[in-house]
C-alpha cells in the first residue's frame, strides 16, 4: 500500500465511454448470443458455458448468466501475471436494475447517519480534496468454486474464474469517514450502491462494516483499477475495496454511506451470505443444527496455471510449473507442490510479492519418472500458518472454498 498520484482525467467523460453504458444495457437486458462453448469438466451436473465477448468494456468471458450479469473469468488468463486485465475482472451483481448511463457531474456519494455533518461528495471533491492511495488486492466471490461442491448446491456455479486480483486505486474511507465527523456510539457502517431490487418488496443490497474496520486506513473507496477507470460492470464510477475480504462486500456503484449506532439488521448483514461455524466452515451434506456466521475474510487458495486437467506432461525429464496464491486476509509464507497425490511435497519458489493481499507467482521444476497417471496438487501456507486443507469443504451455500485442488495428468 503506498500514497499514490493517478491523474484526475481517469473520470472527466461525461458519460461511460460516450454513451456506451446505453448499449451495454440494452445487453444485459437481453439474450447474449455466443457461438463458442467452454467446458469446465466437473461431474455432478451441467458444466458446459458459453464464452461471450458481447459486454462492454469486457473482452473474451465464460458467460454465467445474463441478467444479472455473472461473467467468469477464463482460467487461462491467471498463467498470463498476477493482475488480471480490466477486460477480463470477473462480473458478478446480485440485481439487474443498475444503470447504464452515469452522468459523472451530478453523480454523489451521501456520508450520514451517526456523523457531525452529512456530506453530499461529488467525484470532483473525492479526486481532488482526499488524498490518495492505491493497494493490490484480490476480489473473490464468496462462491468461488461452488461448482466443485459434491454434492452440488444452488447458486453460481462458478469454477475457480470468480476472482481477480488489481491495484485499486482511490481514497482511504477513513479520511472520508472522518471529514463528516463519527460520533460517539457508532458501531457500524452500512454502503449500498445504484443497484435497486427488481421486485417491490425486495432487499436492497447493502453490507456493513464494524467501525473499527471501516477506519482501518485499508478499507478503500476506489475510482479506478489498475491504472484505468472502472468498467461500468465493475462499479463505475466508485465502488468500495475491503482487502483480504469477500467481493459481497466490495459494493459496486457506491453511492450511499451510512454510520449506524445500532447492528446493522438489513437482510444481506444479518441472514443472507452465512455459512457453518466449524472448522474450515464445512459440514456434511444433510448435517443439521450447526450455528451460522456471516462470510468475511478470504482462506489461502493456490492453483497450478501453466497445466490443465488431463494434460500429457514428458516422462523421465524436467518439467515446469507455475500459479498463482494468495493468503487470503494476510499474506503467502510459501507454496508447496505435490507430484504424488498429496503424499510428499516439496517447496515452490516465490515471484515478487507484489502486496499481502494480492496474487503471488510461484514456480517450480519437477520430474514424473513413470508413465502413466499422475496427481499434481498445490498448497499454500500463508504468513498466519494457515493452510488448505486437503478434504472437500461443503457448506449449503458453496461458499469459502479452498480445498487443495488437484491436477491430473499422463506421463508419456
Amino acid at each position: 500500500m503506498r500514497d499514490h498520484d493517478v491523474q484526475s482525467s481517469v473520470l472527466t467523460r461525461r458519460r461511460v465511454l460516450g454513451g456506451m453504458g446505453i448499449a451495454g444495457l440494452a445487453l444485459m437486458s437481453s439474450p447474449v448470443l455466443a457461438q463458442e462453448t467452454v467446458d469446465l469438466h466437473v461431474p455432478g451436473g451441467p458444466s458446459t458455458r458459453m464464452i461471450t465477448t458481447s459486454y462492454p468494456q469486457k473482452g473474451r468471458m465464460i458467460l454465467q448468466r445474463s441478467s444479472p450479469p455473472w461473467l467468469e473469468t477464463p482460467f487461462e488468463v491467471f498463467d498470463k501475471g498476477v493482475f488480471t486485465p480490466n477486460e477480463q475482472h470477473y462480473v458478478s451483481w446480485h440485481w439487474a436494475t443498475f444503470p447504464g448511463d452515469i452522468n459523472v457531474d451530478s453523480f454523489r456519494l451521501t456520508v450520514h447517519g451517526q456523523v457531525n455533518q452529512i456530506l453530499s461528495l461529488s467525484l470532483k471533491d473525492i479526486l481532488q480534496s482526499l488524498p490518495r492511495f492505491d493497494i493490490a488486492a484480490v476480489n473473490q466471490c464468496a462462491g468461488n468454486s461452488r461448482i466443485y461442491a459434491v454434492p452440488r448446491v444452488a447458486g453460481a456455479q462458478w469454477a475457480d474464474g470468480s476472482m481477480s486480483n488489481a491495484i485499486w486505486t482511490g481514497v482511504r474511507l477513513k479520511d472520508v469517514l472522518d471529514r463528516a465527523g463519527v460520533k460517539a456510539g457508532a458501531i457500524q457502517v452500512r454502503f449500498g450502491g445504484l443497484d435497486e431490487p427488481v421486485i417491490s418488496g425486495a432487499p436492497k443490497f447493502l453490507k456493513s462494516l464494524t467501525i473499527d474496520h471501516a477506519r482501518d486506513g485499508e478499507v478503500m473507496i476506489a475510482f479506478a483499477m489498475n491504472g484505468e477507470q472502472l468498467p461500468l460492470l465493475n462499479g463505475f464510477p466508485l465502488r468500495l475495496v475491503v482487502p483480504g475480504w469477500c467481493g459481497v462486500y466490495w459494493i459496486k456503484m457506491l453511492n450511499d454511506i451510512e454510520v449506524l449506532d445500532q447492528p446493522d439488521t438489513n437482510y444481506w448483514t444479518a441472514t443472507g451470505y452465512r455459512v457453518p461455524d466449524t472448522p474450515h466452515n464445512s459440514v456434511k451434506p444433510g448435517d443439521t443444527g450447526f450455528k451460522m456466521v456471516p462470510v468475511t475474510r478470504n482462506a489461502p487458495r493456490s492453483f497450478i496455471t501453466n497445466i490443465r486437467d488431463g494434460d500429457t506432461v514428458p516422462a523421465g525429464t524436467p518439467a515446469s510449473a507455475q500459479g498463482i496464491a494468495f493468503g487470503g486476509d494476510c499474506g503467502v509464507a510459501r507454496v508447496d507442490l505435490s507430484i504424488d497425490g498429496g503424499k510428499t511435497w516439496q517447496p515452490t519458489q516465490l515471484g515478487a510479492d507484489q502486496g499481502t493481499y494480492g496474487f503471488r507467482q510461484w514456480r517450480t521444476h519437477f520430474t514424473l519418472s513413470a508413465p502413466g497417471a499422475h496427481t499434481l496438487m498445490v498448497r499454500c501456507i500463508n504468513t498466519k500458518n494457515e493452510a488448505q486443507p486437503d478434504f472437500r469443504i461443503w457448506n449449503p451455500a458453496g461458499y469459502l472454498f479452498n480445498t487443495i485442488e488437484a491436477t491430473h495428468v499422463v506421463a508419456a
